[in-house]
C-alpha cells in the first residue's frame, strides 16, 4: 500500500487534530512486538527455570511490565504449571525477581527492536507538517525506554514528549494518565482533538479513558504477531486469518478505528479532521 504522506503536503496545512499518542513497539518500532515478548519468555526460564509460551508472554500486552509478568502468572494454565512445579501459587517475590531477571535483559536487546514499522517516520513527519503534535507512551519502564529512545533516533524517529509506564505514581494502562500527561507537556487544549493509536486493547483503552480518537492496529503489532518477513511473504487468506485474530481482541476495547499498520493512519487521520469539522467529537 503507498504511503499517503509520499507527497510532502503543505507545512500551511494546519490540521484540527491536535496531537497523537502513540505506543511504541509494535506501533512505531519493533514490527510484531518481539522485543517485549521474547523476553518475557527468557525471563521466566532463567529466573526461575519455568516455561511459558510466546502466546502466553503476549496475552496481557500493553500494560506495565510487573504486572504483566503477575498477569500471566494468573493465566489459568500457566498457573496450574506453576502450581504443579512449584507446589504453592505465584507470590509478589517471585514476580520481582521475575521482573528483576527481565529488566537486564530487555535493556540488552530493546534496541536490536528499534527499527521503524513501514513507513513509519514518513507518517509521522507528515503529521509533524500539519502542525500535530507528537506524542508518546509505552509499557516499557523509563530504564527500558532511555535505551530505546536515541536507538529509535538514530533511524529518524523523535516525538515531541515521551512517558514510560513508571514515570507516574498514577498507575499505568488501561487508566488514562500516560495519555493526559502527554497533553499537558505538549499543551494541548481539547482531548477530543487528540488521537491514541496502539495495537494492545489496554493502550485502546487508555485513549478512550483520556477522551480520545482511537485506533487499533491489526497486523503490525502483539495480537497478530506475525514478523515483518511472515507479513511481507504471507497471502491474503494468512492475512485476513492474523486480522481477525487481533480484531478478536481489539474489538472488546472498541476502538474507533481499525488499520493493519500505521502505514494506513493517514486516511484515519483524514476521516477524523472531517468528524471534528462537523462538531463530532469521541
Amino acid at each position: 500500500m503507498s504511503n499517503l504522506y509520499s507527497a510532502t503536503p503543505s507545512a500551511s496545512t494546519k490540521s484540527p487534530v491536535q496531537a497523537i499518542v502513540f505506543d511504541w513497539a509494535g506501533t512505531i518500532v519493533d514490527f510484531g512486538s518481539f522485543a517485549p515478548t521474547s523476553i518475557f519468555v527468557e525471563a521466566f526460564r532463567q529466573g526461575y527455570d519455568f516455561d511459558i509460551t510466546l502466546a502466553e508472554a503476549r496475552e496481557p500486552m500493553g500494560i506495565g511490565k510487573w504486572d504483566h509478568i503477575k498477569a500471566v502468572g494468573h493465566l489459568p494454565a500457566v498457573a496450574q504449571r506453576w502450581e504443579k512445579q512449584f507446589g504453592r501459587t505465584m507470590t509478589d517475590s517471585d514476580i520481582d525477581q521475575i521482573y528483576a531477571t527481565f529488566m537486564p535483559l530487555q535493556k540488552a536487546k530493546v534496541a536490536d527492536h528499534a527499527e521503524p514499522i513501514l513507513n513509519a517516520i514518513d507518517v509521522v513527519n507528515g503529521l509533524k507538517q500539519q502542525g500535530i503534535k507528537i506524542g508518546s507512551c509505552s509499557g516499557y519502564p523509563r530504564e527500558v525506554m532511555d535505551v530505546l529512545i536515541p536507538a529509535a533516533k538514530d533511524y529518524g524517529y523523535e516525538p515531541d514528549y515521551i512517558v514510560a509506564t513508571d514515570d507516574l505514581s498514577q498507575g499505568g494502562r488501561p487508566a488514562p494518565f500516560m495519555a493526559l500527561k502527554n497533553m499537558i507537556e505538549l499543551n494541548v487544549t481539547c482531548v477530543g482533538a487528540c488521537v491514541k493509536v496502539d495495537d494492545a486493547a489496554p493502550g485502546i483503552e487508555e485513549g478512550h479513558n483520556a477522551g480520545m480518537w482511537t485506533v487499533g492496529l491489526l497486523l503490525s503489532g502483539n495480537e497478530a504477531g506475525l514478523t515483518l518477513e511472515e507479513y511481507q511473504a504471507a497471502d491474503e487468506a494468512t492475512l485476513n486469518a492474523a486480522r481477525e485474530r487481533a480484531r478478536e481482541k481489539l474489538g472488546k476495547a472498541s476502538p474507533h478505528y481499525l488499520i493493519d499498520t500505521i502505514n494506513d493512519l493517514p486516511s484515519v487521520i483524514c476521516d477524523i479532521e472531517k468528524r471534528l469539522g462537523a462538531g463530532e467529537r469521541p
